[in-house]
């Protein structure tokens, strides 16, 4: 009888005397080589990208220097019309948030001056409540408690400036004083300037006598000298 194995078949058998082993897949042996042929390629065109942007930054041309621009200096008989106006922030959005609360709430009166001006110079009185609303506080007069309002109205499809002066009072109310177009929309009013243009406010009319003078189409005045 022969004596059989206990070990299962195809293990370890023998041909020729040596041990066969699994043969190994040849893509498990290409693998590592083919990963290190594309990591020298990805070396190799980073290499050259970053050349290239190199020769492009030395070819581009230098930026000038950006130059400070310079206010402009204020003029010394502007700084003396300036003199008791406020025209810091705080200032500015404190007189528009009591100004847009007065006209939201109806505790305004539109003067008589600035009724003149509407008829004389062809805005109306929601043009006047509309600046009001949308326009922007330039300065504040602390003496005099008023305020300069600047927008604009439409008057047959052109857009013109409107310039309306406030005087708040302590009880909440305010009086528009006056509104008119201003020959210059963005010149800040002085305040003996604005005292010359409310000097009709006091409601009074004053009569002015014009002596007689020589007539239409005269040469002179006078007669005529033999």
């Amino acid at each position: 009888m022969t004596k059989q194995s206990s070990k299962p078949l195809g293990i370890n058998s023998r041909r020729g005397g040596r041990h066969e082993r699994p043969a190994a897949p040849q893509a498990q042996k290409q693998t590592p080589l083919l990963s290190g042929v594309q990591t020298g390629t990805d070396l190799l065109a980073l290499r050259a990208q970053l050349a290239r942007a190199e020769k492009a930054s030395r070819r581009a041309p230098t930026p000038l220097p950006a130059r400070a621009v310079r206010a402009a200096p204020v003029k010394a008989q502007r700084e003396a019309e300036l003199v008791g106006i406020a025209t810091d922030d705080f200032s500015l959005s404190r007189a528009h948030t009591r100004l847009r609360d007065a006209v939201y709430d109806a505790r305004y009166h539109l003067c008589p001056h600035a009724i003149g001006h509407a008829r004389a110079e062809g805005f109306l009185e929601h043009d006047i409540i509309n600046v009001l609303l949308c326009g922007r506080v330039r300065a504040v007069y602390p003496e005099d408690r008023r305020w300069l309002v600047c927008g604009s109205f439409e008057a047959c499809g052109i857009a013109l400036p409107l310039h309306v002066v406030v005087q708040d009072h302590r009880d909440g109310h305010l009086d528009i004083v006056t509104a008119f177009v201003p020959r210059h929309p963005h010149h800040i009013i002085s305040r003996a300037r604005l005292a010359v243009m409310l000097r009709y406010d006091d409601e009074q009319i004053r009569v002015r006598t014009s002596t007689p003078g020589a007539k239409a189409g005269a040469r002179g005045r006078g007669r005529w000298k033999r």
